[in-house]
């Protein structure tokens, strides 16, 4: 455990990021992990307005030393049409990401854009404050990825807690990549849930809906088939850790400005990306673990 604790230990962290998307990258700095980059997918919304909400978190903390990369806005082959077409024979999901029909009336409210022009900025849904920096358009996340596990071999954790668009671009660009990472940390990948996706509650169908595999499924079996040293995935048991008010309010008697965003948008739905974070930073977290064979397509 000493020597294991000497070993500096890197991570890149690829996401759909939030406004309270912030939680992990400060897991992994409060943990001394060296965050070298943010690199950014489509998932909940498109690529550009969530690299939007990188820069603007890291700026609410001071820091915009770690650069923001941004990485692919489309997924592999997957469409819109195509995506549509995939609810017509399986039914609708209740979150379908970045590929919502466009609702200009959310956006105007401070909700991320969905459909329609994947390029367009929605000032009202950057709360956190509109950043003054600028992301690191010199490379892109996938080379950033590549150039890193080179300078560190076995030393960087991937974190992908969004669509696996980047990874297997990585993946296709440099056959040594997943096996030079230390490891692939991915939040989603649900096994066995589909019984919880079509009864009960439509909140029940939308926590257990794999919308981060599902946007990207051609990138998701192109990743979980690499061979990492590990592939850790956090689907299902993220969503035993779910926020509370009580859990909120706690938190909120450190004031500070990210308490308070926090506090005052965090939605009451389950710790997904959070979860992921902290088993890859303490992995003996995870009291029971089961190895799985995971198809990406239905």
């Amino acid at each position: 455990m000493v020597q294991d604790r000497m070993v500096k230990r890197y991570v890149i962290m690829d996401n759909d990021w939030s406004t309270t998307g912030f939680i992990p990258f400060l897991m992994a700095l409060d943990a001394g992990m060296e965050v070298l980059g943010l690199t950014t997918c489509s998932g909940d919304s498109w690529q550009p307005q969530l690299t939007v909400h990188a820069l603007a978190t890291l700026e609410v903390g001071n820091l915009s030393c770690i650069p923001v990369v941004p990485g692919a806005t489309y997924p592999l082959i997957q469409t819109e049409a195509r995506f549509q077409a995939w609810q017509a024979v399986h039914g609708a999901l209740p979150w379908q990401g970045a590929f919502a029909p466009q609702n200009l009336t959310a956006e105007a409210l401070g909700n991320d854009p969905t459909g329609g022009d994947p390029n367009r900025i929605v000032r009202a849904a950057i709360l956190e404050g509109y950043p003054t920096t600028l992301p690191d358009t010199s490379t892109s996340a996938a080379n950033f990825m590549v150039e890193m596990v080179k300078k560190y071999p076995g030393q960087v954790s991937i974190y992908a807690a969004g669509a696996l668009t980047n990874v297997a671009l990585a993946v296709r660009m440099d056959p040594n990549f997943a096996g030079l990472a230390k490891e692939l940390v991915i939040m989603g990948g649900y096994v066995d849930d589909n019984l919880l996706e079509v009864t009960g509650t439509v909140n029940q169908a939308d926590i257990n809906s794999d919308i981060n595999l599902i946007i990207d499924p051609e990138a998701a079996k192109i990743a979980l088939n690499s061979p990492f040293p590990s592939i850790t995935i956090a689907g299902n048991v993220a969503n035993q850790v779910i926020a509370t008010k009580e859990f909120l309010d706690e938190v909120y008697e450190v004031r500070n400005p990210y308490t308070e965003l926090f506090h005052q948008y965090y939605s009451l739905f389950p710790f997904w990306d959070e979860t992921a974070a902290a088993l890859m930073i303490d992995p003996s977290l995870a009291t029971n673990s089961t190895n799985c064979r995971l198809s990406t397509f239905r």
